[in-house]
């Protein structure tokens, strides 16, 4: 964070500075932190610069010009996500950030600190990471200014961009860079190269040698995509394949340019996810900060089992930034944090430590395997005979680096006979944890998986009766069969017969328990109807949703390119329910006060293409402001506004996570700041951070126009 940090670690400069969204946390959760003390595990000397102003680079330069490269994130979340919520209203906190207050980092944050970087360290190699970057790696549809934008490589003019996990990919491009060698074909890359003409057809004209080989999956150009919607739809399910099948790279024709995709990262094995996590990570924020963050709060006393989901929602971006294989620490290396958390608690004075969590994307995921990716690796370990010696990325990565599975998911429509996941050692682990002398219990708040649950009948008691901390967190999102199916969900009966299990076991337990459903409105294929019958579902049970998510259409997922299209994988015609008075109608059947707030509200439309261009300069007249180095950073933020119904004795009760406000926004703004305009503000003279509590309103640019 400052140059006397820097001089007290011995360094005289960085190799690698990170830059990010997000408030400084040394905790694992926090992606450029855990980047920074990988790369630090493996000899780089890595410096981060968490929340800088983004009017001028002066943030960017305290510590001096990197030696290899910088890094740029928006955070922890798509920067226009934690700023707009579903009908596009401004957004007032940001969970990663000191005070909880929004206004600490930029829209299009991605674009606004590589620029900020390229100012402030003139041809220095530059590589866009995190969720922001990894999900429009490709042609995407923007759901906040309702247009097709291209791959953020081009807006950015960044070197590199790193997709997916990026420990694999970020320490090969430092050491590369550091032996000055080629930094094309890293897997987990993505680059923009030449289109040339080719008797096949286009392609990349500066393959590098390893991609050359092996197989390839070419995706719909950016301009078949504007002709054609449908096709967003056939590059979404194809970049799905290659991102799971692991053996093959990627490219996408962009006018004369070609963005090429490397063949993913492996997932980090055992061994890999130990060393990662046994890094000694303090856990807390940075001291310069004078005020909680609530998201550091929230994971202080959580512990990361493992990463990866095979649900394969069609609405989940996991499925392209984690990949559907499983990645599991093993069982010793989560005792050792447990103990470690419950030291650090004891030592502070407050006794044994409540752990909130021990999870992942999915609890009941943990050691999860595919069983036909188990019986291809031993028939290559018997092939292959790499000397021990020898880097991972040599020896045996290539040979273990491919899928043979097909299956867009692992647990739709059915959970796949090969895929495996060991409930009861993950039991056992949860009782192990809950054993420990420093932890005075173990919970699971990452929620379970209910179809996975049902096939282990004494894990599911365990579950239940021991590892509830009264609620238990479940996402049916819907009750509707087409939709359920578009969403790639089980069909209800798999909630209800959990719904039943869950109800005997906390009574057999003798405690008073609760499940917490997610469900989606506004899904692309979802009627009025189809939220009729959920509404009478919910009415059945007295189900009383105090609030409830409306689908926002991220960018990379299926679901958001059939919201574009306006078809089903299938290719067939489905309803989407594409306006905000639309959505709002969705949304208000199952919330009708909510609804009817945020249709007053709406008299005046929001939709982007109906916005006038006055208040957004007054707006641009206030963004970029900051308080100064040293101060409290400000920011704050939330994922949607998820539905929490509590199930089991038909009461209603929600949650107060940072991500899930229990509190709808009543804010009337609508702000979207242009990178653009940032940068004639920064050239103008003009500075500060935008006031997130100003009476002026600013308006979203026409749809089509570059934001």
């Amino acid at each position: 964070m400052s140059v006397e940090e820097m001089h007290a670690l011995g360094w005289d400069c960085l190799d690698v500075l990170f830059v990010t969204g997000d408030a400084y946390v040394d905790h694992s959760s926090f992606g450029s932190v855990l980047l920074a003390r990988w790369l630090i595990h493996h000899g780089f000397r890595a410096g981060i610069v968490a929340q800088p102003r983004w009017d001028k680079p002066d943030d960017l330069l305290v510590m001096g010009r990197p030696r290899l490269f910088a890094g740029i994130s928006a955070g922890a979340l798509d920067s226009l996500l934690a700023h707009y919520t579903a009908f596009r209203k401004k957004r007032h906190d940001d969970a990663y950030t000191p005070g909880g207050k929004a206004g600490a980092r930029p829209n299009r944050a991605c674009l606004v600190y590589a620029n900020l970087a390229r100012r402030a360290f003139p041809g220095l190699p530059l590589a866009l990471g995190g969720i922001e970057a990894s999900l429009r790696r490709v042609s995407h549809y923007d759901f906040w200014t309702d247009s097709l934008r291209k791959p953020i490589l081009m807006d950015a003019k960044a070197d590199l961009l790193i997709w997916g996990m990026g420990e694999y990919a970020t320490l090969e491009y430092a050491r590369r860079l550091h032996k000055d060698e080629d930094t094309r074909g890293i897997p987990g890359t993505a680059w923009l190269d030449r289109l040339e003409q080719t008797p096949e057809g286009p392609r990349p004209a500066g393959l590098p040698p390893e991609l050359a080989q092996t197989p390839a999956v070419p995706l719909p150009s950016h301009e078949d995509i504007l002709a054609d919607p449908v096709q967003l739809l056939v590059m979404t399910q194809a970049l799905e394949r290659q991102v799971h099948r692991l053996d093959a790279w990627a490219f996408q024709p962009v006018g004369d340019r070609a963005l090429v995709l490397a063949r993913p990262a492996p997932p980090l094995t055992t061994e890999e996810m130990d060393a990662l996590y046994e890094i000694p990570f303090t856990r807390r924020p940075h001291p310069s900060y004078r005020e909680p963050i609530p998201a550091a709060e929230m994971m202080r006393t959580s512990i990361t089992s493992h990463r990866g989901c095979g649900g394969g929602c069609s609405f989940c971006s996991l499925a392209l930034h984690q990949g559907r294989r499983i990645s599991s620490r093993s069982e010793d290396s989560i005792l050792a944090e447990a103990r470690r958390l419950g030291q650090e608690n004891m030592e502070r004075g407050k006794g044994p430590v409540a752990i909130s969590d021990v999870g992942g994307p999915t609890a009941n995921m943990w050691q999860g395997y595919c069983a036909l990716d188990r019986m291809h690796e031993r028939g290559s370990a018997n092939r292959t005979n790499p000397a021990p010696a020898q880097p991972r990325s040599q020896a045996g990565a290539e040979e273990r680096n491919t899928g043979r599975c097909r299956r867009t998911s692992c647990c739709y429509p059915t959970i796949c006979k090969f895929f495996t996941t060991p409930q009861g050692k993950h039991v056992g682990l949860l009782r192990s944890v809950a054993a420990l002398p420093e932890v005075k219990q173990a919970r699971i708040a990452s929620g379970v998986r209910a179809d996975l649950a049902l096939r282990d009948a004494a894990a599911l008691a365990a579950y239940t009766g021991e590892f509830t901390g009264g609620q238990l967190k479940v996402a049916p999102e819907h009750c509707a069969p087409g939709v359920l199916s578009l969403m790639r969900k089980p069909p209800l009966e798999v909630f209800e017969a959990f719904l039943a299990s869950f109800i005997r076991q906390s009574k057999a337990a003798g405690r008073e328990q609760y499940v917490v459903p997610y469900l989606l409105s506004g899904f692309p294929g979802c009627t009025d109807n189809d939220m009729r019958t959920l509404a009478n579902w919910l009415r059945e049970r007295n189900w009383n949703p105090r609030q409830t998510q409306c689908f926002i259409p991220t960018p990379g997922t299926i679901a958001t390119a059939m919201f574009y299209c306006g078809k089903n994988e299938a290719g067939e015609d489905i309803y989407v329910a594409r306006t905000d008075a639309q959505r709002l109608r969705q949304h208000g059947i199952l919330m009708p006060g909510r609804s009817s707030a945020e249709g007053r509200r709406q008299d005046r439309p929001n939709r982007p293409d109906r916005q006038g261009k006055k208040a957004a300069a007054e707006k641009d007249a206030t963004a970029g402001k900051r308080t100064a180095p040293g101060r409290e950073h400000g920011e704050k933020r939330h994922n949607g506004n998820k539905t929490e119904h509590t199930a089991g004795s038909g009461r209603s009760r929600g949650t107060n996570r940072p991500d899930h406000p229990a509190r709808p926004d009543r804010s009337r703004r609508t702000a979207e700041q242009h990178p653009p305009r940032e940068a004639e503000r920064a050239r103008d003279g003009k500075t500060g951070r935008g006031s997130d509590r100003g009476p002026k309103t600013a308006k979203f640019p026409v749809p089509g126009r570059r934001a």
